[in-house]
């Protein structure tokens, strides 16, 4: 069962979607309508996320992932968003140490 997307979750996917792009705009717009469908099982921040697609339009066509960063705090941690059909579809977290990240960090410190 879908679950409201928190507000770390949401902070972090603005301030990888920050650009006037068609695309991060889009996706951006999806954020409102987006909820979390399920969580990484290793006990990570991951995040898979599923669209309202009825309230939403789908981004233009692009790569994956479609943005991504590493964070300056922690210095070995990434973030990366991946899509579906031009519609938001995971945000996950990764580190180069063996701990898995189990928080957002501050968008604040996000480097892109």
């Amino acid at each position: 069962m879908a679950e409201p997307l928190s507000q770390d979750a949401t902070t972090t996917l603005k301030a990888l979607l920050t650009g006037s792009d068609p695309v991060s705009s889009a996706l951006r717009a999806q954020i409102p309508h987006t909820r979390v469908e399920s969580r990484c099982g290793c006990g990570c921040a991951t995040v898979d996320l599923v669209v309202d697609r009825a309230a939403a339009q789908p981004a233009p066509a692009h790569g994956n992932p479609a943005a991504d960063a590493w964070y300056s705090v922690p210095e070995d941690a990434g973030v990366m968003i991946f899509t579906e059909d031009g519609y938001l579809s995971l945000l996950e977290i990764y580190s180069a140490s063996s701990e898995p990240i189990t928080a957002w960090p501050d968008p604040r410190f996000v480097e892109r």
